[in-house]
């Protein structure tokens, strides 16, 4: 029988559905848009008006003088003020519209990378264990971190941005055909030939922002693991190496850094000179058609002036190749998280599971973290409820692998797994693993308080029940004896306190979760013979009337075992109390030492 999981299909990411939830804010940015565009088309023309109706005394466009006169009266220095007035409003408008435009793009581009955050989060914390087997922690932690914000600054900075500049180019465009067509088509014709390097650019420049997002990975990678490993570096005195493969890992990333960064670098000088040579085109042509009369030497400025913020668009669109190409290589980084499926899913149909009676049943399983190496073949045993079974053997047995079938952090390759007679997987996961407390050799403690600690596996525990849940783990002694007392912050993984200390606090942890299956997987394991002792009577106590699944190297380790499994490369060679047990001479010698006296 085959594991049959069915997994959450991955969501699929578009900038529209992004950006949906802002909509209305994106309204109002748009309507910032167009008057920014606006200011930008109006803002050459009361130029015009002063240097054709005032120096060379042209008469003015018949609606813009009767709107002079009725709002500055008749006087010749009336056209004056109004172009002043012009100049003034154009500005103010040009100031809000850019301000709101800028506000509200940011403000999206922040809730954006937020709901983003939180869709990755999400994502990552229900992957399963088999995914993180095979993904680098430093390598999530800069599509997080940093390809989002990537996501974010082209949002804020280039998203309306693209837009204000394209509206102002077409809506010059169209003035400056109005005026002149054939004055146009030669500032134009520089467009095609900016484009195209621009387009080709663009391409080099995504691929070397990619490799550098790579590198960026490796370097945060290699910091992570040396930073969570930080003992075992000292200890072996391995500082040197460990300076060396870094400083080689950052060379690496600076590399990259400063390929791409050559590439952006070429692409800003190349469009300055190909719009120096469209303005030359330009200047010259309209000088003669100005010295003939064949225009004003006001239309000449105007035309000036908006080749000028025509050009600078075209500028500012070179320039955010390097802001898309981020955000570009962001998005397929992001959407190759959210494509990872999660393997371990619920069924359709999966039911939320009652309150366990406890009996545990594994029916001819064989699972493998390589499909190929089976690390379990056709196991099969059963663990009445309230009853605790132990399973021994050498390392590499297959121990904590049967541990980790039972709450679902992996499937089996075939056979089954019934908790209460029904296959887990017809539970819903977050059901199963609610009803399952788990006390583990390495245990984890978070940065927060002992006090949150505890509570960690049951967030509304009383305040009587964590007490109480220390005082069976004995516990309550050295923690009030702290500063302050639960409230004190453990040190990140519990290193503040000694393996003993962080052994009983998981038993607190587990007893206020009040689960009725528990999973012991090497809990006494590196302790002291005081701290055993302190550890052995507080689990004795949590065992009680729960269905116990436990995991030792000896059975020296599990004297409250009702009944012991013993593994051998995948397979279980023997089972039955624990005094048969100590009687077969024919199994590994290992699993008898030591043998408590």
């Amino acid at each position: 029988m085959t594991s049959g999981t069915d997994a959450a299909p991955p969501r699929q990411l578009s900038l529209s559905s992004l950006l949906r939830p802002h909509r209305m804010a994106l309204v109002l940015a748009g309507l910032a848009v167009l008057g920014e565009t606006a200011t930008d088309i109006l803002e050459p023309w009361p130029v015009k008006i002063v240097v054709d109706s005032i120096l060379q005394q042209k008469p003015l466009t018949p609606w813009i003088d009767h709107l002079v006169r009725r709002a500055f009266g008749p006087e010749r220095m009336a056209v004056l003020h109004f172009a002043l007035a012009a100049v003034l409003a154009i500005a103010v408008v040009g100031a809000v519209s850019a301000y709101a435009e800028k506000f509200l793009t940011t403000s999206v581009g922040q809730w954006v990378a937020h709901d983003l955050r939180l869709t990755i989060y999400h994502h990552v914390q229900r992957l399963s264990l088999a995914q993180y087997d095979e993904t680098r922690t430093g390598d999530l932690v800069t599509r997080v971190t940093d390809d989002i914000d990537s996501i974010q600054d082209f949002i804020t900075s280039a998203l309306l941005g693209i837009v204000v500049n394209l509206l102002t180019l077409v809506g010059m465009i169209a003035v400056m055909f109005w005026i002149n067509w054939r004055f146009t088509l030669i500032a134009l014709s520089i467009a095609p030939v900016l484009f195209t390097i621009v387009y080709l650019y663009t391409r080099r420049i995504k691929a070397a922002s990619r490799a550098v997002r790579k590198k960026q990975s490796e370097l945060l990678s290699n910091v992570a693991e040396i930073l969570t490993s930080i003992r075992v570096v000292q200890a072996f005195a391995r500082e040197d190496y460990e300076e060396r493969r870094f400083e080689s890992t950052s060379l690496e990333n600076v590399e990259a850094a400063l390929r791409a960064r050559s590439l952006k670098a070429k692409l800003t000088p190349i469009v300055e000179v190909v719009v120096a040579v469209g303005t030359c085109l330009v200047l010259g042509y309209g000088a003669n058609l100005a010295l003939s009369g064949a225009i004003s030497a006001g239309t000449l400025i105007v035309f000036l002036m908006y080749l000028s913020k025509m050009y600078k668009p075209m500028r500012d669109l070179s320039k955010m190749t390097d802001t898309i190409s981020k955000a570009a290589v962001g998005y397929e980084r992001i959407q190759e998280v959210l494509d990872l499926e999660r393997r371990i899913a619920d069924r359709p149909g999966a039911r939320r599971a009652r309150r366990f009676n406890g009996l545990i049943e594994f029916d001819h399983v064989t699972f493998g973290y390589d499909p190929q190496r089976p690390v379990l073949t056709d196991v099969s045993f059963r663990v009445e409820p309230g009853r605790a079974a132990a399973f021994v053997g050498p390392s590499g047995a297959g121990k904590t692998t049967i541990a980790s079938l039972i709450p679902r952090f992996y499937d089996p390759t075939d056979g089954s797994i019934r908790i209460d007679g029904r296959d887990i997987r017809d539970y819903t996961v977050k059901s199963l693993r609610e009803q399952i407390g788990f006390v583990l050799q390495d245990t984890l403690l978070f940065r927060t308080s002992i006090w949150e600690n505890i509570a960690y596996g049951r967030p509304n525990a009383k305040p009587r029940e964590i007490i109480r849940a220390a005082k069976l783990a004995n516990a309550a002694e050295f923690i009030e004896q702290m500063p302050n007392g639960y409230g004190t912050l453990v040190g990140e993984r519990g290193v503040t306190l000694s393996g003993g200390q962080r052994q009983r606090i998981a038993i607190a942890r587990a007893i206020v979760r009040n689960s009725p299956i528990l999973i012991l997987d090497e809990a006494t394991a590196n302790l002291d013979a005081s701290s055993e002792q302190l550890v052995v009577d507080a689990l004795n106590r949590l065992i009680q009337g729960r269905t116990c699944v436990t995991i030792a190297h000896h059975i020296g380790a599990i004297r409250h075992a009702d009944t012991v499994f013993v593994l051998k490369e995948g397979r279980i060679v023997a089972h039955g109390l624990r005094d048969d047990i100590l009687k077969d001479g024919n199994l590994d010698p290992a699993i008898y030492e030591p043998i408590p006296a």
